[in-house]
């Protein structure tokens, strides 16, 4: 992706930085103390009167470029169907649910005038105004807490973090405040937050911008966590975070976000919906059943394909979409088909989704099928590197995947 968290980072600071430097300030230095006194009150008075006056947007932009009418989209078809990348469906889920809910409200950096630092937010502001679509400073346990706070006095806010790594700063806000009240009020107080953002890793970010979170907010009582992969995903499971009583964490991926998919014309439509804790079977197979969630389902597809027309192998593919709460049901139907277990993430080895995922299988009566151990493939148990050849040697692809595949079934 050529927008990076970091980097976005560094232009909000040189905006403001810059912004005391500009031609007209400059300017001033060469006037006589009067007129500037006068001309610094005009330009005081004339900014209060626009942000007074003005609902909307004070910069000019295009018009929308995937709306057509009221909420008809240009992707479609005359059937109804299409295409849509990650990013748009996300954009789609939070439109839709703005105009059905006037509650709805979305904040965090950078989401309003500058389209979001993914674009993930783009004409969002131009369409409902600064009062819901609010840029914040780059103060994540503040904003986050005023989501909260919003959320316990009736609102439905939608918080963007630019990553989930900022999202530390706020983990009291969220895991504390968020995640505790509707149990601590005996379900009196219902906290009706999303916390999104993208999640692990992208591309040369280096160790303090490539964790996945999915393991420590999945641990949380009281939080439900969604790891989408498609657009499908993405829209109906942001949507139904929108609508939950809980707080929940939707966990996305950077290099997710201009990747598109078809889409039904269900799918496409204002009232889809995917429900919280529920898997989707991505591939049918009968040999081996792998589990993944996010990026790693693209991965896990790419080596059932190379393994089924190489070698015969029928791998199944399940898309765990759901952290917490888990789907192990149709985890353990799986492997009651094909006797096989190995679950792929991005995450680090140590307590991770797949480590909880083998657990509850061992302890389950799915344990009596496996023909063999389950097993874990995982990101490297080292801090993320920035060098590029080891950046490539530190999480799973497609190649990895599919010898550990060919490996777990003796045929290697």
């Amino acid at each position: 992706m050529a927008s990076r968290a970091a980097s976005s980072l560094s232009r909000l600071s040189l905006r403001s930085t810059s912004s005391s430097s500009s031609p007209a300030s400059t300017s001033l230095l060469h006037l006589p103390q009067s007129a500037k006194l006068s001309t610094s009150t005009s330009s005081k008075l004339i900014s209060r009167n626009a942000l007074a006056s003005t609902p909307l947007a004070r910069v000019s932009r295009a018009a929308p470029k995937y709306l057509v009418g009221q909420g008809q989209r240009a992707a479609s078809s005359e059937q109804g169907g299409g295409t849509m990348t990650v990013r748009e469906a996300l954009n789609a889920a939070m439109e839709e649910e703005m105009l059905r809910d006037e509650t709805v409200f979305i904040l965090g950096e950078e989401v309003a005038r500058y389209n979001g630092a993914y674009k993930v937010t783009k004409g969002l502001l131009d369409k409902f105004g600064e009062d819901r679509v609010i840029d914040t400073p780059i103060t994540e346990a503040g904003f986050a807490g005023i989501a909260v706070g919003a959320a316990l006095a009736g609102l439905r806010p939608v918080c963007e973090f630019m990553t989930w790594n900022f999202a530390m700063q706020a983990i009291d806000q969220i895991v504390n405040s968020g995640g505790k009240t509707y149990y601590m009020s005996g379900g009196n107080v219902p906290c009706p937050v999303v916390f999104r953002g993208p999640n692990g890793a992208a591309a040369g970010v280096a160790a303090q911008h490539s964790q996945d979170y999915c393991a420590w907010y999945g641990s949380v009582p009281g939080l439900k966590v969604v790891s989408p992969w498609s657009a499908s995903d993405c829209k109906g499971l942001l949507k139904s975070a929108i609508r939950d009583p809980n707080p929940v964490c939707v966990l996305e991926n950077e290099l997710m976000y201009g990747v598109s998919f078809p889409m039904t014309k269900e799918e496409m439509s204002d009232d889809f919906l995917i429900p919280i804790g529920k898997a989707k079977v991505e591939k049918e197979g009968t040999d081996v059943t792998v589990v993944a969630h996010s990026k790693m389902v693209t991965h896990a597809l790419e080596a059932a394909e190379k393994l089924e027309q190489e070698e015969g192998i029928k791998a199944e593919v399940i898309n765990l979409r759901s952290i917490r709460p888990l789907d192990i049901e149709t985890i353990v139907s799986s492997i009651k088909k094909t006797n096989h277990l190995v679950t792929v993430e991005g995450g680090f080895p140590a307590f991770g989704v797949g480590s909880e995922i083998l657990a509850q299988v061992c302890e389950s009566p799915a344990f009596d099928y496996l023909d063999a151990p389950p097993e874990r493939i995982t990101g490297a148990d080292v801090p993320t590197p920035y060098a590029l050849t080891l950046e490539s040697l530190a999480f799973p692809d497609t190649p990895l995947i599919a010898k550990v595949l060919k490996r777990h079934l003796y045929r290697q």
